[in-house]
């Protein structure tokens, strides 16, 4: 099953490492179990609308903590966003509300001495709760997809279309499904996704230290992973299909 293009167009599909270019990119891959739980996730995007700028003191915009991150609640200028979040500060990655070192965001910024100070803000990421919470979701929108089915034995939810990524989903025999979110442009993803549970198959179930429908922890899955990703990205397919 197919869904509707522009369904929900969400702006961007998160994480963390480098953006989005005019060039085709595979952004996030998640494996699901057949319960729904999140086993494994791999994400190599970071949004497009981020701005760092250095500001002096006193901060014309009005920050807020909600929901454990710090947000700008008011004041919008040089692309920066109400709603966004303060990712990094001096270069200094942001978790929820405080910096890697440490440092408690509010607090900090509310000290004269500490500017000038450079802050980078963006869509706030995705903590690993609400990734868990969306797969669960995810696998439920897949299971109501093959219900809705006019016809038995209905593949599921197999692609949903926005107008910046491509959700692309590929369930097996025993109920893994795996998902890749990737640029719209990006050819291959059907046998990417077979190549994917090709991997899982050879590094994640022939490790004997692996339990069924545990999260994977595999240093040989995640390179063999990577490599294929790489490889899709450069020659834009691994054979037929979309």
């Amino acid at each position: 099953m197919t869904a509707v293009p522009g369904l929900g167009r969400p702006k961007e599909a998160g994480s963390e490492r480098h953006g989005c270019s005019a060039g085709m990119a595979i952004f996030s891959v998640y494996v699901v179990n057949k319960a729904g739980g999140l086993i494994y996730q791999w994400d190599s995007y970071s949004p497009r609308a981020e701005a760092e700028k250095t500001f002096s003191y006193p901060l014309d915009l009005l920050l807020k903590l909600h929901d454990e991150r710090v947000l700008v609640a008011f004041g919008q200028r040089d692309g920066i966003r109400v709603g966004h979040a303060v990712l990094a500060i001096n270069g200094i990655d942001v978790n929820g509300k405080y910096t890697a070192d440490g440092k408690e965001v509010l607090e900090y910024l509310g000290n004269s001495a500490n500017y000038p100070v450079s802050i980078r803000f963006g869509r706030p990421r995705l903590t690993s709760n609400e990734k868990l919470m969306l797969a669960s979701m995810f696998h439920s929108l897949f299971a109501i997809g093959s219900q809705l089915s006019p016809e038995q034995g209905s593949s599921g939810i197999e692609m949903l279309e926005t107008d910046t990524f491509k959700l692309h989903c590929f369930q097996t025999l025993t109920g893994i499904k795996f998902v890749v979110l990737a640029d719209p442009r990006q050819a291959g993803i059907d046998s990417l996704l077979r190549k994917i549970y090709e991997i899982y198959s050879d590094f994640a179930l022939k490790n004997p230290f692996y339990s069924l429908e545990m999260p994977i922890r595999c240093e040989l899955f995640d390179q063999n992973l990577k490599l294929a990703l790489e490889v899709a990205e450069k020659a834009g397919t691994f054979g037929t299909g979309s």
